[in-house]
């Protein structure tokens, strides 16, 4: 199983969060720099061409480049808190006819500062397809940021819907 995460604005991939992924397979990880790319996922999209990526993963800026790239390469998606509907940097999104088919589970923190909950959910509203197995988890307790041991709950609920 190949692994996309795509890391926030401000972060890159935890050496913890790393290994609970690699529990599920082998995990590829861009640098990105959404500051100066703005075509950052075309950028993602251009990485790996000779990889068949199984299932994309992100968190906030990276979960908005992954919930466009999950439905460009049609594959599952796990996204945390992703800013799909408001970003602080520009973002251009190539057209490449969305599938939107796949699974797509998506965890929004009620009390993220960041990311406004409201924005994400009435962007998934205004983009809802009665097809895409969607699955929302809203949490009460859940800031912006995801601890290791929350994160390992999701990822292993995510890959048991798979």
């Amino acid at each position: 199983m190949n692994i996309l995460y795509l890391h926030g604005l401000d972060s890159k991939l935890s050496p913890e969060k790393r290994l609970v992924l690699e529990k599920f397979g082998k995990v590829y990880a861009p640098d990105l720099d959404y500051y100066t790319d703005e075509n950052a996922i075309q950028t993602i999209l251009n990485y790996y061409p000779n990889l068949e990526i199984d299932v994309v993963m992100g968190s906030s800026m990276g979960g908005f480049a992954g919930y466009h790239v999950a439905n460009i390469i049609d594959r599952p998606a796990l996204l945390f808190n992703p800013a799909v509907a408001k970003r602080s940097v520009k973002q251009h999104i190539p057209d490449f006819g969305e599938k939107f088919n796949k699974l797509k589970h998506i965890v929004i923190g009620q009390i993220d500062d960041v990311v406004e909950p409201k924005d994400t959910l009435n962007f998934l509203l205004s983009h809802f397809n009665p097809v895409t197995d969607l699955h929302l988890h809203l949490v009460p307790e859940l800031g912006h940021n995801i601890p290791v041991p929350f994160f390992e709950e999701e990822v292993t609920s995510f890959f048991s819907k798979l």
